[in-house]
């Protein structure tokens, strides 16, 4: 299987999934913005791409701090819902692209940032192009904010869930071991770590539209759907506490810019 052919299935795994996946994925906390402060000199006059936006919730972040951004995403239902918020934001401009072939200008960009997306990218191609869009001295961010997965019973129980209904959940959950990817990414260039601690508290509801939004859950149409969904309100009923299960999160940054 080629590189292309790869590069479009991993765009298509989110189809189908971007209504759960608005509602329910957890927001990327304020500390993001502080951090990018401090640390990047990040200031309401960087130009940033948000890669990979999806739905466009990192670009959110960024436009509420009063930067302008272009958000390139390659899903087009995903790029639908980020298309929709310029009516909110009209510091936001949404372009259809990939990590390793932005359509963006060279050296046209402050800060380069990527939410819940590195993972799906061609680490070598993604870096050239970002080599070729970014300012001198420019930052990348790379942000994820997920459920952790093994600090407590319920979280232990959940994957067990998702690794016995999901689609090659093993091999995804593999994907997102990707600290020694992000090491080859900026070697011999600057490279910054940090990570903010937090919780879903989440309705029978809202834990079913979760685990929706997943790239590894089967659809409606899928013949493991109903199991899955029995097996969740199992879960659910042995975990909840005043009608809610909580599931911890981790948001983790990982900073870096190139060596020129």
């Amino acid at each position: 299987m080629n590189s292309n052919t790869v590069q479009s299935q991993n765009t298509e795994r989110f189809t189908g999934r971007v209504a759960e996946y608005e509602r329910y994925r957890s927001r990327y906390p304020d500390e993001v913005i502080s951090t990018l402060v401090e640390r990047c000199g990040l200031t309401p006059q960087s130009h940033i791409a948000d890669i990979g936006a999806g739905t466009g919730m990192l670009s959110e972040l960024f436009l509420a701090y009063g930067n302008a951004v272009v958000a390139v995403e390659p899903n087009d239902e995903m790029r639908g819902a980020c298309e929709r918020l310029t009516q909110r934001w009209p510091g936001l401009q949404v372009r259809k692209g990939t990590a390793e072939a932005t359509g963006l200008e060279d050296a046209s960009m402050d800060l380069l940032a990527a939410g819940r997306a590195f993972h799906w990218f061609d680490p070598e191609p993604t870096r050239h192009e970002f080599q070729r869009i970014l300012r001198r001295g420019g930052w990348i961010v790379l942000v994820s904010n997920s459920r952790v997965r093994d600090e407590s019973p319920q979280s232990v129980a959940f994957e067990a869930i998702l690794n016995e209904y999901g689609s090659d959940y093993e091999a995804n959950r593999q994907r997102y071991k990707i600290d020694p990817t992000i090491d080859s990414f900026f070697v011999g260039g600057e490279l910054f770590r940090t990570e903010f601690a937090g919780e879903q508290r989440l309705t029978l509801e809202e834990l079913s539209g979760l685990t929706q939004s997943l790239s590894v859950a089967p659809l409606l149409s899928d013949p493991r759907y109903a199991a899955l969904q029995s097996a969740l309100e199992n879960f659910f009923f042995e975990y909840q506490q005043d009608e809610a299960v909580v599931l911890a999160t981790r948001c983790k940054l990982a900073c870096g810019r190139f060596s020129h």
